[in-house]
């Protein structure tokens, strides 16, 4: 990987972190104004998903259709489980904004007003559908809802978790078009993944609602957030899925689809340990920013060359045009990738 990307990722982070800074946990931000507490029904809500049996002909299809003619033996992942009923992968690409809406500068879900987030966010969506129109887009919202902070906190962790009426908010935004999905994402920081689920967990717990973790801000030797990339180990990883798995088999719930942000091979160590599971989607996505060619390269090295099981990739409307040739990389470009990205994340 160029130096530059990892600068400019370490700069970024270092953004994020010093607009957390004096950012209270308790929801006293102002944006839960907009929208009131919501008091979600887990059994009735309209954005639940149908609770289809998979087709293990039509999933092994799909699977091999995304490794895109990949000759290696890498793709299709092998001995992959069967989802339970309900998955989302691979019958539909999702398409999300990211962000917090604290801030206008972490990401689209955050810079627009709902209607102008979701009218640019839409436009997204019927693009992908005409350059893949054999794969229905499942739209969602990613929001970060634990913030790596350049401020220790009464923990001590650097972290800023996101109040719940915060998080009810991004709810009630995703219900604005029904049948969205939402990803709740942890930066631990100083703390651990163990420690941050349960904040999260009535949550996840809904339908609709599914995880993502960035190994970059999980600081394992202390170090604070922003100075240097961290890391997770597939130990981190299982236990993750194991407790994923456990909420989807206590409500009788859809695979939960579970994103990991990566863009160096210490992001996530020990990958060929990483479990799958029916009730657990994994999505390695690829979270670096530059210009096309970089991008591509660290998705051949960090994602393509250690399997998972599905991929993902990450286009920022800012940082993506800082180099020539100055532009996003297009659906059609990214659907000649190996394998097919099958998560589409816009920041």
């Amino acid at each position: 990987m160029k130096i530059p990307q990892l600068a400019g990722t370490l700069m970024l982070g270092f953004a994020a972190i010093s607009l957390f800074a004096n950012c209270n946990s308790d929801g006293k931000g102002g944006v839960s104004k907009i929208f009131s507490s919501d008091t979600t029904k887990k059994k009735t809500d309209s954005t639940a998903n149908v609770m289809k049996p998979v087709d293990p002909k039509l999933y092994d299809s799909l699977v091999l259709k995304l490794a895109n003619g990949d000759t290696t033996g890498k793709w299709p992942v092998k001995k992959q489980p069967y989802p339970l009923a309900g998955a989302i992968l691979p019958f539909k690409r999702i398409v999300v904004y990211y962000g917090n809406l604290h801030s206008k500068k972490m990401g689209a879900l955050g810079e627009y007003a709902p209607k102008e987030m979701w009218q640019r966010l839409n436009a997204e969506v019927k693009h992908w559908e005409k350059a893949d129109p054999s794969t229905p887009v499942q739209p969602g919202l990613h929001y970060i809802a634990a913030v790596a902070s350049g401020t220790p906190g009464k923990d001590g962790k650097y972290i800023n978790r996101m109040g719940n009426k915060q998080i009810d908010s991004v709810l009630k935004i995703a219900k604005m078009q029904p049948g969205t999905i939402v990803f709740l994402d942890l930066q631990v920081a100083l703390s651990t993944i163990k420690a941050e689920l349960p904040h999260i967990e009535k949550y996840l717990e809904l339908p609709y609602v599914h995880l993502g973790i960035d190994p970059e801000f999980s600081m394992k030797d202390g170090t604070l957030p922003g100075k240097k990339i961290g890391t997770y180990d597939a130990a981190d990883i299982n236990y993750v899925t194991g407790y994923l798995a456990d909420i989807v088999k206590k409500h009788n719930l859809p695979p939960k689809v579970f994103t990991l942000h990566r863009f160096t091979r210490k992001m996530v160590t020990n990958y060929q340990n990483i479990k799958l599971r029916p009730e657990v989607q994994v999505v390695m996505h690829m979270d670096g920013w530059g210009e096309p060619e970089l991008k591509k390269g660290t998705y051949r090295h960090f994602i393509y060359g250690e399997p998972v099981q599905f991929t993902g990739f990450k286009l920022f409307y800012k940082n993506d045009l800082k180099k020539e040739p100055k532009r996003l990389m297009t659906p059609e470009e990214l659907l000649k990738l190996t394998p097919k990205p099958i998560y589409i994340q816009y920041q």
